[in-house]
């Protein structure tokens, strides 16, 4: 069970300017450009490759002679003796279009890892360098009662920081889990439930009709509702046995795949892996799952467009996609209305397409709403593009507190454009969201700006008026935000200590207590016996998502 590579002689990654003359190596492997004195390219290990899979599957050498001169002939004819059609028509053909005499119809590197009879295997393919750590997940079957119970959210726990009196992990000896996950909103307020005991979640995110979290270990958590109907029907007089409110479990089909981010549309969901490929599944209307048709897919399939790159971020809006590589390349997909794709119209794409950028900025992070979209860049500036409904974008040019003329107002953005409304022009920016009406961001120096309507007071002012004016949102007792979500009419702020904030509308919980919203902030009580760090805050429409862990660390944004 031991592979050995070697390599092809000389064989390197070339620069369009750079050549190697020289050849060295077993000549039968020799590509015929070679052979009639042409400079060295990358073509010729393509070649190469295609003379080893041949070996491979046929147990002798493709070509093979008495001499070199023999040898050179038959190289430059390109004969050999057929494949066997024991294998597959797609590797036979991948062989043949390797050992092409033309270079520039073999296919590229990067085109042959994408051949679907290539991806399982590299999706699978692992390396033991070292040693890696683990920490054995155990069925919360295993543990005790009372255990259970906290890990399920059914039991509270004492008072720390502002959480109510209740269950004393420490009375008990029972160390904390290893996070806790709340939601609220739609009339639900509560811990969800976790697969394990010891899992570790360190990012969440929210759909219309799914929550995600993705664990330290790479593994995704999807909460659903339970199905409808369910379970018998009490009797008349019968005691009612609480249900669990969400059913989680670990994704399936996911062997040899880790995660490391997730984020949720409405009806569909996006996680990124480890190297930077995307994988979609869900509903596959308006084209948001990027695989060039419209089909629903139940498992996650990769985005086969963007295999070339290597992808460092993700994020989706109700119906579209955007997604950020390395090389600092912008991609989006779905639908297109109010410019919320960036490409200089309203039109819907089913597959990924690269977006313009404006020069002198450097994408790092995306951010979608539901109508718009927004770019963080490596220098701290936003991009955005979209309905600028109530300047939620910030692109109207505002350079005072008063109200911008009509003829610096946006209404809608095709491209990305940068922000203009003072002071955000001026300010660093960590963190941002996107709302339904309205947007929220985090600067460098721990303020909270926020834009766009006012309606029901979630900009952070009892002041329930419109005004496309930012907004600084004065935090109780100087303290300093790291993360802000957004609803459909509220907002959520996480400050440095582990506070959160929220402010806005507060029907059906929205704001994770029972009192009625009002636009100023007011903190949320965690059930929490331990001092605490929150990893992760995620809005969509009416919820809330959060992500907890014991202990207090410095989280980067």
């Amino acid at each position: 069970m031991i592979v050995k590579i070697g390599d092809f002689g000389i064989s390197k990654i070339l620069s369009s300017k750079s050549k190697a003359y020289t050849v060295v190596g077993t000549p039968c492997y020799i590509s015929p450009e070679l052979c009639e004195g042409k400079p060295y390219n990358q073509k010729s290990d393509i070649w190469a490759l295609g003379c080893v899979l041949y070996e491979l599957a046929s147990l002798k050498r493709a070509f093979e002679a008495a001499n070199l001169p023999a040898l050179v002939l038959k190289i430059m004819s390109g004969t050999f003796a057929p494949i066997s059609d024991r294998y597959s028509p797609e590797l036979r053909q991948l062989i043949l279009s390797m050992l092409n005499l033309d270079p520039s119809k073999r296919p590229q590197l990067n085109e042959i890892m994408t051949h679907h009879i290539c991806i399982p295997a590299l999706l699978n393919l692992y390396s033991d360098i070292g040693s890696v750590k683990m920490r054995v997940e155990k069925p919360l079957a295993a543990m005790p009662a009372v255990t259970r119970g906290r890990a399920a959210g059914r039991i509270p726990s004492a008072r720390s920081r502002g959480g109510r009196v209740g269950y004393s992990s420490a009375k008990t000896g029972i160390p904390p889990p290893l996070s806790s996950v709340y939601t609220w909103g739609s009339g639900i307020t509560s811990p969800l439930r976790l697969p394990m005991l010891n899992t570790e979640v360190f990012q969440v995110s929210a759909g219309r009709t799914q929550k995600a979290g993705v664990t330290k270990s790479g593994r995704l958590i999807m909460w659903e509702a339970p199905p409808v109907g369910t379970g018998a029907p009490a009797l008349p007089g019968a005691v009612e046995h609480a249900q669990p409110q969400f059913i989680s479990r670990f994704l399936e089909g996911q062997s040899g795949v880790t995660i490391k981010h997730v984020s949720c549309g409405d009806l569909f969901t996006a996680c990124l892996t480890d190297r930077g490929i995307i994988m979609t599944f869900g509903s596959g209307s308006n084209g948001c799952l990027g695989h060039s048709n419209f089909n629903d897919v139940t498992q996650p399939k990769i985005v086969e467009a963007l295999l070339g790159y290597e992808i460092v971020h993700v994020s989706c809006g109700a119906s579209h996609v955007l997604a950020v590589s390395n090389e600092k390349e912008v991609f989006s997909w779905g639908r297109g209305d109010n410019g919320r794709l960036g490409l200089g119209s309203q039109e819907s794409h089913n597959s990924p397409q690269q977006v313009v950028i404006p020069q002198d900025y450097e994408p790092q992070k995306v951010v979608c709403g539901i109508d718009s979209s927004m770019i963080l860049t490596v220098g701290n500036q936003i991009l955005a593009c979209g309905s600028n409904r109530f300047n939620k974008l910030g692109l109207d040019k505002i350079t005072t507190v008063s109200e911008p003329l009509p003829e610096d107002q946006v209404e809608e953005a095709y491209t990305f454009s940068p922000v203009q409304s003072a002071p955000l022009h001026l300010e660093a920016i960590l963190c941002a969201d996107v709302g339904t009406s309205h947007s929220a961001v985090v600067t460098a120096r721990g303020q909270c700006y926020t834009f766009g309507s006012n309606q029901h007071g979630q900009l952070g002012t009892s002041a329930h008026r419109n005004s496309r004016v930012p907004y600084l949102v004065i935090a109780p007792q100087g303290l300093k935000a790291t993360m802000v979500a957004c609803g459909d009419a509220f907002t959520v702020a996480v400050c440095a200590d582990g506070q959160v904030f929220t402010w806005g509308k507060g029907a059906r919980g929205r704001l994770g207590r029972r009192d009625e919203g009002i636009g100023v902030p007011k903190m949320v009580q965690l059930e929490e016996s331990h001092p605490f760090t929150i990893t992760s805050v995620a809005c969509c429409h009416g919820n809330t998502l959060l992500a907890v862990k014991p202990g207090i660390e410095d989280v980067s944004v």
